[in-house]
């Protein structure tokens, strides 16, 4: 006997259910699984950026923040030592001693220093520089930006001119100042500058001027100057008051190992 009629249909055969297709359930997933990701975010920011402030940070952004915190720091640091000088200038009574301090501080570069001076100001040539005169190769980038070769040539002459003081930037030179530089960008006593750059020095304008064009470093730079448009200007500012050094005098040396 027949079971065809046992089941709806043509009598065919049973008929078939269709079942979901797993990759069909996978994607299915995957959706509702982006779809509450995406919910939760938007939930949680609230239309804010999410992200901490730390990540969005650059490396430049981390060494600028640091340079202007050293550069508080230093503020803080010279209005402390004028306090502690104005009470060390005075006896055990309250009276002001002798000048040898003072002239000691003024040789330090401690101390404000006014009198006449010159501004040397170096810059980067164009990046699209290219050579201005015949028989020079085509420019190299190392060409077109200031080195710290530059730049302590540029102190050295004015100190062999006679500079009774000089200001790189705004910051004092005393003995135990470098002029380092990591790539184009000068570090100076813990802060940093970029081009372009300029060096006052008090003494007298004419000597200072002279030294430097009898300096062969600078000789040699101005051969860049003239070839691929390196900056160059030397101004008579009349008479100035560069600051006083503000950073610390402590000594940092090297250590034997025990």
């Amino acid at each position: 006997m027949s079971n065809s009629a046992d089941f709806p249909g043509t009598g065919a055969g049973p008929a078939r259910t269709r079942r979901p297709r797993p990759v069909r359930i996978m994607t299915v997933a995957v959706f509702a699984l982006a779809g509450l990701i995406f919910f939760t975010s938007f939930n949680t920011a609230k239309g804010t950026n999410i992200r901490t402030d730390t990540s969005l940070l650059k490396l430049s952004d981390l060494v600028q923040e640091r340079s202007r915190k050293n550069k508080e720091l230093d503020e803080s640091n010279a209005a402390l030592r004028d306090n502690i000088e104005s009470l060390a200038a005075l006896d055990d009574d309250g009276k002001p001693q002798d000048g040898g301090l003072t002239g000691v501080e003024k040789s330090a570069g401690t101390r404000k220093l006014t009198g006449r001076a010159i501004t040397v100001t170096l810059n980067d040539a164009p990046p699209d520089a290219t050579a201005k005169l015949p028989g020079y190769p085509e420019p190299q980038p190392d060409y077109l930006v200031i080195h710290q070769q530059d730049l302590q040539a540029v102190v050295n002459a004015l100190w062999n001119g006679g500079a009774q003081g000089i200001k790189v930037m705004d910051q004092r030179l005393i003995s135990t100042s470098a002029v380092r530089c990591v790539g184009n960008t000068l570090i100076l006593q813990g802060r940093v500058y970029s081009p372009p750059y300029k060096i006052t020095a008090v003494g007298d304008p004419g000597k200072l001027q002279k030294a430097l064009a009898d300096s062969p470093a600078i000789q040699n730079y101005m051969v860049y100057v003239n070839v691929y448009g390196l900056g160059w200007k030397v101004t008579d500012d009349g008479t100035v008051t560069l600051p006083g050094y503000s950073g610390t005098v402590d000594l940092h040396y090297a250590k034997p190992v025990r």
